[in-house]
């Protein structure tokens, strides 16, 4: 069954200290939405600029349409600058008043709203009273049987509690990684509590969350549902660079999810995908024949 999987929030430039790549989570989440059979498409805003009209461009080369991507003729396209430590983890900053923290919930969006089983949203996007605004209504708007993937991408200091509790009221599917839940237990009064299953069922029992998703780099990831929980040790591979590697996670989880997966199915194939993003350079490699043989067989 072919489904329609929305990405809300930032698209832009990814700069590197030796190139610019394609970016921003919901971007990368589509492209891999796409990449595994599904009907992916990016909600987001680019500037009427240079760096806007490419961002266009490569959308196209990759496969996605641009079909909801507002433009700007008063904001720049978003850019930001990514450093790269030894152990391949990236060190973020992200330039501000930039064109995706102006998103309109224009007419064309609110029918794609209404259209969607799937909408995936972070925090980032949400810095703007104006982009959080569109971004809750863009949910609200949706059917009651719509996914909604909080996929919270804790950045800088561009978040807060408010945030964060109003998007978890809306929330089907949570992932989090491992300091994002320190953060989130700070932020919610829990430090003391150790046990993270514990605190994850808390969050489910508060706001009816479905399924939480702990991932924890090279150690692999931990789901939780309802009644159940699945620790998956992770595969071992030579990292190359990290971006983009939990927005394919992600892709690959939703999908197995869609289908009806089971805890350890949906681990299985969501952190063999999510490694292997990891072995390569940048956020939108292409897929080899070995990966794509393990989601399409």
């Amino acid at each position: 069954m072919l489904y329609k999987i929305v990405g809300i929030g930032e698209v832009l430039w990814d700069v590197f200290p030796h190139s610019r790549k394609l970016g921003g989570a919901p971007a990368n989440f589509v492209y891999f939405v796409k990449k595994l059979g599904q009907n992916g498409l990016v909600t987001s805003k680019v500037g009427d600029d240079f760096l806007g009209k490419e961002i266009m461009d490569s959308l196209f080369k990759l496969g996605l349409a641009g079909d909801f991507i507002q433009i700007d003729s008063e904001h720049p396209t978003g850019t930001v600058d990514v450093k790269i430590d030894d152990n391949g983890q990236p060190d973020y900053i992200i330039n501000k008043n930039v064109a995706w923290d102006f998103l309109e919930f224009s007419d064309r969006w609110k029918k794609l709203a209404k259209e969607a089983d799937v909408i995936c949203f972070g925090t980032l996007a949400q810095r703007s009273l104006k982009s959080r605004r569109t971004i809750i209504d863009f949910l609200k708007m949706a059917r009651s049987s719509t996914i909604k993937v909080f996929d919270i991408n804790l950045r800088q200091n561009f978040y807060s509690l408010k945030t964060i509790s109003q998007s978890l009221e809306l929330t089907t599917i949570l992932k989090l990684n491992t300091e994002e839940l320190v953060i989130l237990k700070n932020l919610m009064g829990y430090s003391s509590e150790k046990n993270d299953i514990n605190f994850c069922r808390r969050l489910m029992n508060e706001y009816g969350i479905k399924l939480v998703c702990l991932t924890m780099g090279e150690d692999g990831s931990l789901l939780i549902d309802e009644s159940d929980y699945y620790n998956h040790p992770g595969y071992k591979i030579s990292v190359a660079d990290t971006v983009g590697a939990g927005d394919a996670f992600t892709a690959a989880m939703v999908i197995q999810y869609l289908e009806g997966r089971t805890l350890e199915e949906m681990s299985n194939s969501a952190n063999r995908l999510g490694s292997w993003v990891s072995s390569q350079i940048g956020p939108t490699p292409v897929l080899d024949e070995e990966i794509k043989e393990l989601f399409y067989k």
